[in-house]
């Protein structure tokens, strides 16, 4: 029988931001490996997700793909979680949420593959880099956490960016993004996922 909630992953994916959403939320979960060179294109795969990417998750039969909207999905579908936003969290964690899915995310690609929007800044929905990582910093500095005191599914988004910007080098080391990830690195939940997706790697 299969199980209610599955998760497909790649330990070397964004899969890790949903296996730790998972995680926090506290649900059972079934996870399924998939490999790059062809599981992840596979016919049953592609049924899930036609774009052949993981992250992906089944709950009771529904697929939801898009590792933002997996994290907001699960806090609404676990709601004893507490990780969904309250009402005077809602603007911050949805604004915050998006923001990191796409200003943040297309910045940080866009740099890494030497792509450069100056003097079309207007065209770029991110405006620039520079721009981008500005405004993340003033968002994690205002409060605790991205949404406000407490936190939420949104924090595991945007602290998983930050998180890899700021090993990977693709942000730059600014103390108040070392701040802000210091306050989720030690989570039970993050440690939990991060040691499940450690162990799921392939050797050497």
């Amino acid at each position: 029988m299969a199980a209610d909630l599955i998760l497909y992953t790649n330990p070397m994916s964004r899969g890790r931001i949903a296996r730790w959403m998972l995680e926090e939320v506290g649900a059972e979960y079934d996870t399924v490996l998939l490999d790059y060179a062809g599981a992840m294109k596979a016919p049953d795969f592609l049924a899930i997700n036609p774009m052949g990417k993981v992250p992906a998750i089944v709950h009771r039969g529904q697929a939801v793909t898009e590792t933002a909207a997996i994290c907001a999905y699960l806090a609404d579908a676990f709601p004893n979680a507490g990780l969904a936003p309250r009402e005077d969290e809602r603007a911050l964690y949805y604004r915050w949420l998006f923001f990191a899915a796409g200003p943040l995310e297309h910045a940080i690609t866009n740099r890494a593959l030497g792509a450069s929007t100056e003097g079309k800044e207007q065209m770029a929905g991110y405006g620039s880099y520079d721009r981008v990582v500005d405004v993340l910093e003033q968002a994690v500095s205002a409060h605790p956490y991205i949404a406000g005191e407490r936190f939420t599914a949104a924090d595991v988004y945007v602290g998983s960016h930050l998180m890899w910007g700021l090993q990977f080098g693709t942000l730059p080391k600014r103390e108040a993004f070392e701040r802000y990830w210091e306050r989720l690195a030690d989570r039970d939940a993050h440690k939990r996922a991060t040691a499940l997706d450690d162990a799921a790697m392939p050797a050497g």
